[in-house]
């Protein structure tokens, strides 16, 4: 049984690599066609592909520009991006399922061998493509790739939520994220004249244009997140020693990304209104668990914060440059603000109905 386990789930595997992977090598071969290169090795191109499809995962990768240069670090990735291996990963799976013929004990062990191949051969992959000036963190590949490819293996699975915190936990995160892209949209829409013109700056030609655009809509859910904690009340940054927050608007000059136009232009103190969104989901949370066991309300405040704290953390990063080696929101920061505002939504809630009784 294991053969044939293991038969299966490595074709699929390199299935699922290979779906995401070979459209991206594509699209270089073209891009670096179209740019007229003088080298005539398609390497270059295919090493690119390889390199963005890595970046897919959130893979940190350590960059040296140029000779001489200091090396610096790419951690601020598209969130966007990881709907890729995700789907590749939740249909590579399904297949393994159906080929196994929905056995229990063979899908139980296909999903190990699943979730180890892929991680592994990611590994690989991230080892031999590394050169002197381009070098992904292979050895951390495991760290990125396990839980993404665990996750999306359960979700293929469609198994349902019996676990009453995360049931509640992730619609309070829907809904956090629901809001952020919301006012996203609307300010994207405002400041459509500021996108046209940061766009203009960078003169992409029509295929870059249209990979421009893939890019800016791919960093549409680090933006979101940026935007969740600007209204949390302790705002983002695009670089050391920035702060876009209601309270604080310190940005010397804004990089020519077309998204950026999305941004507020000084300090909007109106905005610390959002903060009774957040008090507001502990409200309801608390409403949520009144008829449950009391550890389902904390459970479920834990679950969110975690949550918080590890989608703050992949929306966030560094990019490449001294200057722009802290962009997004504080993880720390935001994790604590939205904490103590949900924890005033928890207490009103619990203390109002007493102090109702009481009278």
């Amino acid at each position: 049984m294991f053969q044939r386990v293991l038969a299966v789930t490595l074709a699929q595997v390199v299935r699922s690599i290979s779906v995401v992977l070979l459209p991206i090598a594509f699209l270089s071969l073209i891009a670096w066609a179209t740019a007229g290169s003088t080298n005539g090795n398609t390497s270059d191109p295919v090493r690119a592909a390889v390199w963005l499809w890595l970046g897919a995962h959130h893979l940190a990768f350590n960059l040296t520009i140029s000779a001489g240069a200091t090396a610096g670090w790419l951690t601020y990735l598209p969130l966007g991006a990881l709907i890729f291996p995700i789907m590749a990963i939740r249909s590579g799976f399904k297949r393994s399922i159906e080929r196994l013929d929905n056995d229990y004990q063979s899908i139980a062990l296909a999903r190990t061998l699943f979730v180890s191949l892929y991680a592994g051969i990611t590994a690989a992959i991230a080892f031999f493509v590394t050169t002197d000036a381009v070098k992904p963190v292979w050895y951390l590949t495991p760290l990125v790739t396990i839980p993404i490819a665990t996750l999306s293996v359960l979700s293929a699975e469609r198994r349902k939520i019996s676990s009453l915190p995360i049931f509640f936990a992730t619609r309070i995160i829907a809904a956090i994220l629901g809001f952020a892209f919301l006012v996203l949209g609307i300010s994207l829409l405002f400041n459509l004249a500021t996108v046209k013109d940061l766009t203009q700056v960078l003169e992409p030609g029509i295929l870059g244009g249209f990979l421009l655009l893939i890019l800016n809509v791919l960093y549409l859910p680090n933006a979101a997140v940026a935007t969740i904690g600007y209204f949390a009340g302790v705002g983002f940054g695009i670089g050391n020693g920035t702060i876009i927050s209601p309270l604080s608007y310190q940005v010397p000059e804004i990089p020519a990304l077309p998204i950026l136009g999305a941004l507020p232009t000084g300090k909007f103190h109106w905005a610390l209104i959002a903060v009774l969104l957040f008090v507001a989901v502990g409200v309801a949370l608390t409403s949520w668990t009144l008829n449950q066991r009391p550890e389902v309300l904390w459970q479920t405040f834990t679950l969110v914060l975690l949550a918080i704290a590890f989608i703050s953390w992949a929306a966030s990063g560094s990019l490449m440059t001294e200057a722009l080696s802290a962009v997004g929101v504080s993880i720390w920061k935001v994790t604590l603000a939205i904490g103590v505002e949900m924890a005033i939504g928890i207490g009103l809630a619990r203390v109002l109905p007493r102090l109702d009784r009481a009278r």
